[in-house]
C-alpha cells in the first residue's frame, strides 16, 4: 500500500507540475521568470512552513542540514534556472521532451550508487512512457529554432539535477519527513532565487500586477511548489527514485491539457496515443516485482 500510495503521489506532484507549465506561460509575459521562481518557492516555503510547526513533524538532524541546503540550492535553485534558460534556445515541445530522460536518468544513477536494482520491466516501462511524451508531442517536435540543441542540452541538466535530488534526498526525508525537509530545502532555493532577482532588478513589474497576476503567483506558490513538492517528497519516502522519477512523463500531458483549456492551443489526436503509452509505460515499471541488477 505504501508503494501504491508513493507512486499515486508521484503521478498527482507531477500533473500538477504541468498545470504549473501553463500558469508560468502566462505569468511570463509580465514578469522575468527568475522572479517567478521566486514567487513560486517564496510562496511555497511560507505555506509549508507554519504547517510543518503545526504537525510537529522531524526537522532534518543537525549533521544533515548541510545536505539539506545544498539538495534545496540544487533543486529549488539551479534546476529552475537551467530550466527557464533552455527555453530560451529551444522550444516547449523539445523541452518537455528532454525533461522526460529524467527516469532514465534516475534509473541509470540509481543503479550505478546501488540505490535501487535495475530490472528489466522498469527499464521496458521507462521507455514505453518517454516514447509516449515524443508521441504526444509528434507535432510540435518539427519545428525547431537553430541551435535548439543548446537549449535540449541545458534541460537535460536540468533533469540530472532533478534526478540527484530525488536519489539523494530519499534518506534524509526518510531520517525527518517530507514536509520538514521538502520546507528546510525550498527555503534555501527560493532565498537563492530571491537575491539573484533583486541583484537583477526582476520585481520592478510586481508594481504593475492586477488580480490576474497575483492569482497565478499564488496558484504557482500554492500547488505549483508546497503541494506539487510535498508530494514529490512523500513519493520518494516510500518508493524508489526512478519509480518516482517516470512520473514526470506525465507532466508534458498536462501541460498540453492546461495550454488547451487557458491558452487555447489546439488538441490533436497524437496527444491521445501519447496520454494512453504514458500510463502503459508508468505501470509497466510501478508494477515491478522483485528483480535482479
Amino acid at each position: 500500500m505504501g508503494e501504491v500510495l508513493g507512486v499515486f503521489a508521484a503521478v498527482l506532484s507531477s500533473a500538477l507540475g504541468g498545470t504549473s507549465i501553463g500558469a508560468t506561460r502566462y505569468l511570463v509575459g509580465s514578469i522575468d521568470p527568475l522572479a517567478i521562481g521566486s514567487f513560486r518557492f517564496g510562496i511555497g516555503f511560507l505555506l509549508l512552513l507554519p504547517l510543518a510547526l503545526l504537525r510537529g513533524d522531524r526537522c532534518p538532524k543537525r549533521g544533515d542540514w548541510a545536505a539539506a541546503v545544498a539538495l534545496g540550492i540544487l533543486f529549488f535553485a539551479l534546476f529552475p534556472i537551467l530550466f527557464n534558460a533552455s527555453l530560451i534556445f529551444t522550444t516547449a515541445a523539445r523541452g518537455a521532451l528532454a525533461l522526460s530522460t529524467l527516469p532514465l536518468l534516475s534509473l541509470v544513477i540509481g543503479a550505478a550508487l546501488g540505490a535501487e536494482a535495475l530490472t528489466w520491466r522498469k527499464s521496458v516501462g521507462v521507455v514505453i512512457a518517454t516514447l509516449g511524451v515524443a508521441v504526444a508531442l509528434l507535432s510540435d517536435l518539427t519545428s525547431a529554432p537553430s541551435g535548439a540543441w543548446r537549449g535540449d542540452l541545458l534541460m537535460m541538466a536540468a533533469a540530472l539535477c532533478m534526478a540527484l535530488y530525488g536519489i539523494w534526498s530519499k534518506p534524509l526525508i526518510r531520517r525527518s519527513s517530507p514536509i520538514a525537509f521538502t520546507t528546510m530545502s525550498m527555503a534555501a532555493g527560493a532565498a537563492c532565487l530571491i537575491v539573484l532577482s533583486s541583484i537583477r532588478g526582476s520585481f520592478a513589474p510586481v508594481a504593475g500586477f492586477g488580480m490576474p497576476q497575483w492569482l497565478g503567483a499564488l496558484y504557482l506558490g500554492a500547488f505549483g511548489a508546497a503541494l506539487t513538492f510535498y508530494l514529490w517528497a512523500f513519493a520518494l519516502e516510500r518508493t524508489t527514485p526512478t519509480r518516482v522519477a517516470i512520473s514526470v512523463t506525465v507532466n508534458p500531458v498536462t501541460a498540453s491539457l492546461v495550454g488547451a483549456w487557458l491558452l487555447n492551443e489546439p488538441l490533436r489526436w497524437n496527444l491521445a496515443a501519447g496520454i494512453v503509452a504514458v500510463f502503459a509505460g508508468i505501470w509497466i515499471a510501478t508494477t515491478a516485482g522483485k528483480g535482479r541488477r
